[in-house]
């Protein structure tokens, strides 16, 4: 089968279309025929290396974290799916690979497709709906009436997250440019801040809950607008000792990653808030939540641009500008 293969780290390096043996689904998986692929700022960072202490792939290997297409094998355990049904997935570490023609996934990680939308929108959800998911309802508990700061939120989180607060009944507010303001009114905010003209941490406060997704020094910031026992969740770091533990690393590589988050750890609890990481885990069974979330209409994917599947490379090097509103999909069917 085709793919897109990464050869060796390199920051924005370019990945090789060759050919790859075709997946053997194992017992518990299903064979996904892509039809269409989302990109992610974690794709950009893998290729760049920024990873390769903490996610265990070795080079050679195919890309991609974000799926949409039709199952045409099952395993011989899996009795969730069958053949011919339209799924969508963000594959778990270890067995990403979505930029190829053919990818086998655990069942457990895969949902089926919302009928309302085009494979390529459901191309565009699972790793940015599963991150807002894990961020709002399973770690923050986010409640209707609590007020969230989201970060950019005309990017693929941030859009997701936006919909799915105002959903949960929560005040949002949000950071763009000015020409976005009226995309993420679109999307249901409530507050906008013009990150280019106001200083948002001067301008917000009494806040519940923030979720970041820029890098710098706007993690710290973000403390400042939070009330005592507010939190802040940040998908872009510095990681915590609680992420260290998850990801199973010795106890002496744990105490000395530990002043990665130091600084943000301590300013949180000098303002009685606290700070976690959160790096985003597969899980169909939330997927196929979000799904039922896309039928009512309670969010929407946000799409900026679909590339051919020939123009990957063009669709990473747009990816990397970071003035993408959305996601970026690249289709093959």
């Amino acid at each position: 089968m085709k793919a897109f293969i990464l050869d060796r780290y390199e920051k924005k390096g370019v990945l090789r279309l060759g050919d790859v043996p075709t997946p053997t689904p194992g017992d518990d998986d299903v064979l996904v025929e892509v039809h269409a692929a989302g990109l992610n700022p974690l794709d950009s960072k893998v290729r760049d290396g920024a990873f390769k202490s903490l996610l265990s792939y070795r080079p050679p290997f195919v890309l991609g974290h974000d799926v949409a297409g039709t199952v045409v094998r099952v395993g011989a355990n899996a009795r969730t799916f069958k053949v011919g049904d339209e799924v969508y997935a963000r594959p778990r570490d270890g067995r990403i690979g979505t930029f190829a023609e053919f990818i086998a996934i655990d069942q457990a990680d895969v949902a089926l497709k919302p009928k309302s939308i085009s494979m390529e929108e459901a191309a565009s959800l699972p790793l940015v709906a599963l991150t807002a998911w894990q961020a709002l309802v399973e770690r923050a508990k986010l409640q209707k009436g609590q007020k969230v700061l989201i970060h950019a939120g005309s990017g693929g989180v941030g859009a997701v997250a936006i919909q799915l607060a105002k959903h949960l009944g929560a005040t949002v507010a949000t950071t763009t440019s000015a020409a976005n303001i009226d995309l993420v009114r679109s999307f249901g905010a409530d507050v906008v801040v013009d990150y280019k003209s106001q200083a948002f941490e001067q301008v917000l406060s009494g806040y519940d809950l923030a979720l970041n997704s820029l890098e710098g020094d706007t993690v710290l910031k973000s403390l400042e607008v939070l009330k005592p026992g507010g939190k802040l969740i940040s998908i872009s770091g510095p990681p915590d000792p609680a992420f260290f533990r998850e990801r199973g690393l010795n106890w002496a590589l744990r105490q000395a990653l530990r002043p990665l988050s130091a600084g943000v750890r301590r300013k949180a609890k000098a303002r009685d808030a606290s700070y976690s990481f959160l790096f985003m885990h597969a899980s169909g069974e939330q997927l196929a939540r979000i799904t039922a979330l896309v039928e009512a209409g309670a969010v929407r994917p946000v799409v900026d641009r679909v590339f051919p599947f020939e123009a990957l490379n063009n669709a990473l090097a747009y990816l990397d500008t970071g003035r993408a509103k959305g996601k970026i999909v690249v289709k093959l069917k």
